[in-house]
């Protein structure tokens, strides 16, 4: 299980587009689509460079109507899915 303090970044080889709002790509390896919706999208923005869990979860709590402990295991529930599927990487923050 990954702590608040772990570092996520996007993995490369990804085609991105803004498709009304949402995030929609497409693995140029494996050819997959992923539709990473509005916030899911943003997650991804803020994985441009290394940040940790913690930090994404202020911004969204900043940028978002969420109470923390939701966004943080919402957070947590997603970046685990986007490992799972190879579209980022974790790094231990500790």
């Amino acid at each position: 299980m990954m702590t608040s303090q772990d570092l996520i970044v996007q993995k490369e080889g990804f085609l991105v587009s803004d498709m009304d709002g949402e995030k929609v790509m497409m693995s140029i390896q494996n050819g997959k689509y992923y539709n990473l919706g509005n916030i899911g999208g943003r997650i991804w923005e803020l994985a441009a460079a290394p940040i940790s869990l913690s930090l994404i979860v202020d911004q969204l709590v900043a940028e978002y109507d969420i109470e923390r402990e939701v966004c943080d295991m919402q957070v947590q529930a997603f970046v685990t899915q986007l490992v799972e599927e190879g579209l980022i990487q974790v790094k231990s923050g500790s």
